[in-house]
């Protein structure tokens, strides 16, 4: 089984080269808006486009052969993009980017080069990497890459590396995490890591750029200048601080279930953000909600979990939070819910303890059932009416 990791690298630009770089990203650029503008919007089909566009673009723009084959698939890719995520604007190229392969890129792990063929001529680049950087690179296939241009006028080149990962294989041991925001993650081990000191940093970070937002709209030309720039630097720091903290849990939870030879279950909280903005919330409440970067999170479970070859199970969250874990009792009103805040009381067995502690332990149980459909209990929840009463759990191989 492959996995494709992306590892960005600063490069290390002269000022002779600065001019030709900046051009070969316009031409590139120009190349995929004239095939876009110039084929029917709804072809996505990389063999089709390119035998259409080929000829035309490459005496147009004066592209290398391989550069204007990757000018037709960026169209190309961009497309299905749009079309899959239901985007309506028009596409637009900026030049910021191009796209390399195998022969008009190369990478020396030696020296730490690497050569990218410009418009005329290939030119060698050193790497300003540090260890984590060559220890993913030293021994690795690069098979493509993408030089980026950044608003900082920076330069960097994206590697991409094919690993060789294990298959992941099924267990009885689950590890269930619970999301939240008082608890950015609970597991169904016992293990949480609190949201109070990130929520306290956000807030900081929210109340920053309001009072710079109020003094952009008073003061001078050259003032909101400045108010602007401060605010782009602080949604940068925040949005740094999020990847960084997620970057953080996720490594610890996959390693650990490596180590343990554990799956992973979490809930499918796809379209979650749409659903719960539909609920009446008070604005803090919305910002809080909406500003943490939960999705991202689950990307990066999702594919360090298959470096280590740690098998993620993705499980219905419908009532996760509600549902007792001892008895598989549920309250049917908001009034009589066994669930207050973080903590959770079931009026049916007794057991007291952690709100998001019960969740990840149901999210472990649904996980299991889903690993091992035949060979696991079915889970139902029971819903108390009146004096609450014991509901069986039965088994499926049971008949």
């Amino acid at each position: 089984m492959k996995q494709i990791t992306t590892i960005s690298c600063k490069l290390k630009v002269s000022p002779e080269v600065v001019k030709e770089m900046n051009a070969t990203m316009e031409i590139f650029a120009n190349a995929c808006q004239y095939v876009h503008n110039n084929t029917d919007q709804k072809l996505t089909n990389n063999v089709t486009m390119q035998s259409l566009m080929y000829d035309t673009v490459r005496e147009k723009f004066q592209l290398s052969a391989q550069t204007t084959i990757h000018a037709i698939r960026r169209v190309c890719s961009n497309r299905k993009t749009s079309i899959t995520n239901h985007i309506k604007k028009e596409l637009t190229f900026a030049p910021t980017s191009v796209d390399y392969d195998s022969r008009t890129f190369s990478l020396d792990t030696k020296k730490w080069i690497v050569s990218l063929k410009l418009l005329s001529k290939r030119t060698k680049f050193e790497l300003l990497i540090g260890n984590y950087q060559r220890g993913i690179l030293k021994g690795s296939k690069a098979t493509s890459a993408v030089l980026t241009k950044r608003n900082d006028g920076t330069y960097y080149i994206n590697i991409h590396v094919n690993h060789i990962v294990p298959e992941p294989k099924s267990t009885n041991k689950i590890i269930g995490i619970d999301l939240g925001r008082t608890d950015i993650a609970s597991t169904s081990e016992g293990e949480s890591w609190s949201g109070k000191n990130i929520t306290s940093k956000r807030n900081h970070y929210y109340q920053m750029r309001a009072v710079l937002q109020r003094k952009a709209s008073k003061g001078t030309r050259s003032s909101r200048r400045r108010c602007r720039q401060l605010q782009q630097r602080l949604s940068g720091k925040e949005r740094r601080f999020q990847k960084q903290v997620n970057h953080e849990i996720t490594t610890y939870l996959v390693k650990k279930a490596a180590t343990n030879k554990n799956s992973i279950a979490i809930e499918d909280l796809a379209n979650i953000r749409k659903r719960t903005n539909q609920q009446p919330r008070s604005r803090k409440e919305r910002r809080l909600s909406n500003s943490w970067a939960f999705y991202q999170f689950r990307i990066f479970l999702a594919y360090k979990c298959v470096l280590h070859g740690v098998k993620l199970i993705l499980v219905n969250p419908a009532y996760t939070s509600l549902t007792c874990h001892k008895c598989l009792h549920i309250s049917p009103t908001k009034e009589t819910t066994y669930r207050k805040g973080k903590n959770y009381h079931c009026l049916n067995c007794g057991w007291k303890g952690d709100a998001d502690y019960n969740g990840a332990k149901n999210i472990a149980a649904l996980g299991l059932s889903v690993n091992q459909p035949r060979g696991s209990e079915f889970l139902s929840c029971a819903v108390v009416l009146g004096l609450p009463k014991a509901r069986a759990v039965k088994n499926l191989s049971a008949g």
